[in-house]
């Protein structure tokens, strides 16, 4: 009985319609927002529609001639996400003294920036696999990226060191040093594995790893309390140890790795309790939110928190309507606090839609990982998904008060333009990934090039698939 192939389809057309959704939605909020003015389509209106509109015609048409079997899915939600928090910046600036700075052109521009640097990526960068060949150099950009901030060059802002001044403005280089460590991590761990997986001692049902195999994770573990100690960071130190706990629990599948994870993370948070008076402020206005003397304390206080738990609370389940609530009330709502703006004015329900749209990208994320055949795709892809649920988790966690605030922006949504930069490359990268996961295999005999450039061999016809390799 013969076999039957099936080829996979390139869903570009189903992307293009839910382009168009999403752009509805982006430019559809812009003009509620706008619907208080005297004039709501004004040249403005016009000029940020039509430059996202653009902006996501070429993406998309780069995809369908050049990615043709990527993702048709995550390039929608990334425009509905980033237009949703346009608007809600735009609104917010509505808000603002008549002396005070806007913010909405701003980050438009950055938008405008960081979908350019998108595409750029995508027309530079043919097959993922190509990263493998800059694990070690990536590495040593990781470490530039996060000593700049304590340069000559750094800018110190509201007690934390995490940006650098570029002239016409700060840059975030953590942001950046996220993507490059997690190509690091995927290159080193995939190339690694085996030695990493050797045994070590038994406790109980757990399999320990030889002391030895822990130097990667000790060395994770003392950047990330690096960052904590010298940039006063606990937002991008805790991103940064969750990144590599989750790229090597992928790569081994041990529970150990996870709970020594766990262990010195404890450990790091006990010492830092201790010893530093943020990080301790942080954990009391947290813990004690809604006692006087913690509300009122500045700097360190509850009062930005409480002041959006009351927001969402007065958003209620279908919220305020766009324009309508009062999120100008809650220090920096248009970055660090902009879920609590986005849940009093379109309600639980409309937060729900935003955290789904979340969850429906990590999860295509995670499937182009599934997908694709080789460890370092595998890896990269998990490692840059998880990148977006920490920080959404971290985010939503710490302005609901499940856990303590930190620093972190919504990604896409948030004032930022080195987040929104950063988190506009790792589309392009997933992107990559899922169109090697579900371009066609090549049926009969191919010759097999091993990614890492060491091997090569003639395969013969066996009547199974095999991908020739980019």
């Amino acid at each position: 009985m013969s076999e039957v192939f099936t080829v996979p389809k390139s869903r570009r057309n189903a992307e293009a319609l839910l382009l168009l959704v999403a752009l509805t939605v982006a430019i559809g909020a812009n003009w509620l927002v706008g619907l208080d003015k005297d004039n709501p389509f004004d040249s403005a209106f016009w000029l940020q529609g039509g430059t996202l509109a653009a902006l996501a015609l070429i993406f998309h048409l780069l995809l369908r001639f050049r990615a043709k079997y990527a993702d048709p899915v995550i390039l929608p939600i990334v425009i509905a996400l980033n237009g949703i928090g346009l608007a809600m910046i735009y609104r917010l600036d509505l808000a603002l003294p008549a002396e005070a700075q806007p913010v909405a052109p701003s980050q438009f521009l950055w938008t405008t920036v960081a979908m350019a640097a998108s595409i750029a990526t995508l027309l530079v960068i043919r097959d993922h696999r190509i990263l493998r060949r800059f694990t070690y150099i990536s590495l040593i950009v990781s470490a530039v990226l996060l000593m700049l901030p304590l340069t000559p060059l750094g800018v110190e802002i509201n007690g934390a060191r995490i940006w650098i001044n570029v002239g016409v403005g700060t840059f975030q280089p953590g942001e950046v040093a996220k993507i490059t460590l997690a190509i690091f991590f995927a290159g080193y761990l995939s190339t690694n594995r085996d030695l990493i997986l050797l045994a070590g001692k038994k406790l109980g049902p757990l399999q320990l790893p030889r002391f030895r195999d822990l130097a990667p994770m000790v060395a994770a573990w003392l950047v990330s309390i690096g960052v904590l100690i010298f940039q006063r960071d606990l937002g991008s130190s805790i991103l940064f140890f969750g990144l590599f706990m989750a790229m090597i629990y992928v790569a081994t599948s041990r529970v150990s790795w996870v709970l020594i994870g766990l262990a010195m993370i404890a450990v790091g948070g006990y010492v830092a309790l201790q010893l530093f008076s943020h990080v301790a402020l942080r954990i009391d206005s947290w813990i004690n939110a809604f006692e006087p003397e913690v509300f009122n304390r500045n700097p360190g206080g509850s009062g930005q928190v409480v002041q959006g738990l009351f927001g969402l609370a007065n958003g209620g389940l279908v919220g305020t309507g766009l324009g309508q609530g009062r999120p100008d009330l809650v220090t920096y709502a248009n970055s660090d606090m902009i879920i609590t703006a986005l849940g009093e004015e379109l309600g639980l329900i409309g937060l729900f839609a935003i955290v789904l749209l979340y969850i429906l990208l990590i999860s295509r994320g995670f499937r182009a990982a599934l997908g694709t055949r080789d460890g370092f795709g595998k890896l990269l892809a998990c490692g840059l998904s998880f990148t977006i649920a920490l920080q959404c988790f971290v985010v939503i966690g710490g302005v609901t008060r499940l856990i303590p605030l930190t620093g972190l922006t919504t990604p896409f949504m948030s004032a930022g333009g080195s987040s929104l930069l950063a988190n506009w490359i790792i589309v392009a990268l997933l992107l990559l990934i899922s169109e090697t996961a579900r371009r066609p295999a090549v049926k009969g005999p191919v010759r097999e090039t091993f990614t890492d450039g060491k091997q090569n061999r003639n395969t013969p016809a066996t009547g199974s698939t095999r991908e020739v390799s980019a």
